[in-house]
């Protein structure tokens, strides 16, 4: 395979440190006294074993080691692991997550399928007896008990490992007490399944029935001697999970706990995107199957009767706002409110937010404070605090996308700047520390060129090879570049970003190897308000490729060195859906595609994502027809790669095999690159480097022919 001679450890680094994840500060908690701070941590760029760490005044201190507890890699993964790494696009291993006490004091992880504990305040790790692999345990707020899942039921069990015993168990297998279900975790971002009240006394816990879930069966044709693995996924159309609360009452001794269900009109409401519990009692959120209503409700723990708290309505769909809904400590209801094309935030009876601040996300309450991240600037993602006195003030300095934890008078700012991770420590306003990231410095530092193009603003960053003139005037008497669209697109996710993340780090490898890599944000995708993120409703498709095609034009017009002659696009999931129209579908503008997993039926989706763009496909079936790409098969007349991996969980690899057996049905050539053993992350690292030589050479051959 003909590799360019520059930089060509690259794809090598790129896959080892797994997108340059490994050796970042993740999980970051501060206790309630702002004293200490716990994250997780791996020991460098290439090691993928995550270890807990505690800052503490001024210095690290290195709380659990899997390799000193003879956990090495952190042993077999349970079933329920395994799936809440792959919801979370979670690339490492060893101690993965962890939950606390009230005070910080008390630690529960686990690791190898068994529960550790260890203080925060110093102490060694120790096991804890308990029963089956343990998944998510959960101090309680006392840190007297300590509540797990195995098998499907809900335990609890002293930190010394007396008192075990069972709070909930399934009635059959497919009940589950304490955990989330598919879509919860794929597309509402909840992964926690159970709450403790903050008196330790009960537990809200969440019971999922996966009877009537059709069933998908994967298997590793690699491996034929393995069987394959039952999957319970909700496409597009066909039932959900059936999702219910229940609040648990501890009993005394040995005993279990009383039950009492959780009371609201499930056939109406059937998804549960949020829930907790905080000094005002239980709190769930639940959203009508259609998503264009979301209901807050209070939980009363006497009877489990629910009352409304709020009510938010749209013709579209009601955003999920990562965060909400929470409360104060005088118990007004934080949640999202949208005016002025923006979404804003309001707490109590009162908008707190400003138009044209989008926020994004509620990290936490303190007293009557709440902080938040925004955007003002599209390219850009800070921190915010609102509280009464001061209105809203931005955190984070530097650009770059922050995120932040807070605990008593401390602030941790956590930012991916141009330069990298920079997690900072503030204190009553100033900065008294901060934390090392570990991360692997790119052998290929990106360089993208920021642009507003067309008549839309069009966010774009416009990668050049290194060395090569700015403003992309080229040397005189130069030749032209080819040119590499590589957008995502699609909702959810923001590209053209001022940090160092690995998508840019990918395009700035592409531009080195001779290309002009033009990246743009289109409608669809967050950070520019309601009616853009919502101007795809009923067709995902059409508004975005117009977006790329016109950014394409843009940058052309202004910039001769880009060979408009000589155009590829590439993407992975919905961006591979987009590369594969692209060609398809603008054959006179896109000379090659490159399309990993990408979704070529949308009926083959998960209920909740696809819905909530194209409706249910029994009422609007145009709408997926008109996004789906197996009708569209017989006008591909451009050199197009289909890659997927063969244990995709999320877009199953039958989108990619249907979509190449009515490419071979209607005789057009192309080229389909299977990995075995993959899923929906690649995560091996011998595949994650050739692949992106493989696609390399594809479009060389494609475009410099």
């Amino acid at each position: 395979m003909d590799i360019a001679a520059d930089h060509p450890d690259f794809p090598r680094q790129f896959a080892r440190t797994r997108r340059f994840s490994l050796g970042a500060v993740r999980n970051l908690t501060v206790s309630p006294d702002g004293e200490r701070v716990l994250f997780i941590r791996s020991g460098g760029g290439s090691d993928p074993v995550g270890r807990l760490w505690v800052w503490e005044a001024g210095g690290e201190r290195l709380l659990a080691d899997p390799y000193a507890l003879g956990a090495g890699t952190g042993g077999a993964v349970t079933a329920q692991e395994r799936a809440r790494r792959e919801r979370a696009r979670d690339l490492s291993e060893g101690v993965s997550t962890y939950a606390t006490d009230a005070a910080g004091d008390l630690v529960a992880f686990a690791l190898g399928g068994l529960l550790w504990t260890v203080r925060s305040g110093g102490g060694h790790p120790v096991t804890v007896a308990a029963e089956g692999p343990v998944a998510d345990p959960r101090p309680s707020p006392d840190g007297r008990l300590i509540a797990y899942v195995t098998g499907g039921a809900l335990r609890v069990v002293a930190p010394d490992g007396s008192g075990e015993r069972l709070l909930a168990a399934p009635e059959n297998t497919e009940v589950t007490y304490g955990l989330t279900d598919y879509v919860s975790a794929e597309e509402m971002g909840r992964v926690r399944g159970f709450w403790w009240a903050p008196d330790s006394k009960a537990l809200l816990v969440a019971r999922v029935d996966t009877t009537r879930v059709r069933r998908r069966y994967l298997s590793d044709p690699a491996q034929p001697q393995l069987p394959p693995r039952v999957l319970r996924y909700p496409a597009a159309g066909t039932a959900n999970a059936e999702v219910s609360l229940h609040l648990l009452t501890l009993g005394t001794g040995s005993g279990g706990a009383a039950r009492r269900a959780v009371d609201w009109d499930g056939g109406a409401f059937e998804y549960l995107p949020a829930a907790g519990w905080d000094a005002h009692g239980p709190l769930a959120a639940v959203q009508s199957r259609d998503q264009r209503t979301l209901r807050v409700l209070a939980v009363d723990t006497a009877d489990g009767s629910t009352r409304i708290l709020h009510e938010q309505r749209d013709r579209d769909w009601v955003e999920l706002l990562p965060g909400t809904p929470c409360r104060t400590a005088s118990g007004a209801l934080v949640h999202p409110v949208e005016s002025e094309d923006t979404r804003r935030l309001r707490v109590g009876d009162e908008t707190v937010t400003p138009a044209g601040l989008q926020v994004t996300g509620v990290l936490g309450t303190a007293g009557e404070d709440v902080l938040f991240t925004g955007v003002d600037d599209p390219v850009e993602e800070h921190v915010w605090r609102y509280s009464p006195a001061s209105g809203c003030v931005r955190l984070s300095g530097r650009p770059g996308k922050h995120e932040a934890a807070s605990g008593g008078p401390t602030t941790v700012l956590d930012g991916l700047t141009e330069d990298g991770q920079e997690v900072t420590v503030v204190r009553g306003g100033a900065r008294v520390g901060s934390i090392g990231s570990l991360t692997e410095a790119p052998v290929l530092p990106p360089r993208p060129e920021f642009l507003t193009l067309g008549e839309r603003r069009l966010r774009s960053a416009l990668f050049l090879p290194s060395g090569h003139p700015a403003g992309g005037q080229g040397a005189a008497g130069g030749a032209p570049l080819p040119v590499l669209v590589n957008p995502y697109g699609g909702p959810g996710m923001r590209l053209v970003l001022r940090a160092r993340h690995w998508h840019a780090c990918v395009s700035q490898w592409f531009a080195d190897q001779g290309f002009a890599v033009l990246v743009t944000d289109g409608r669809g995708t967050p950070g520019r308000g309601p009616e853009w993120e919502k101007a795809v409703r009923g067709d995902q498709l059409t508004p975005v490729m117009e977006d790329q095609i016109d950014a394409l034009r843009a940058a052309a017009a202004t910039r001769p060195c880009l060979d408009t002659e000589r155009v590829a696009i590439r993407g992975w999931s919905f961006g591979g859906t987009l590369a594969a129209a692209a060609v398809l579908r603008h054959p006179d503008v896109f000379h090659a595609a490159v399309s990993g997993a990408g979704p070529t039926d949308q009926r083959l989706y998960d209920t909740h994502w696809k819905e909530r763009f194209l409706g249910h496909p029994d009422e609007e079936p145009e709408n997926y027809d008109r996004c789906s790409l197996l009708a569209e098969a017989a006008s591909l007349t451009r050199p197009l790669l289909l890659v997927h991996g063969m244990a995709d969980d999320n877009v199953t690899i039958a989108h990619t095999l249907r979509f190449s057996a009515a490419l071979l049905a209607a005789g057009r050539e192309h080229s389909v690159l299977p990995l075995s053993g993959a899923s929906h992350l690649v995560k091996d690292e011998t595949t994650g480097a050739r692949l992106l030589e493989a696609e390399l050479g594809f479009l060389r051959k494609a475009l410099c022919r």
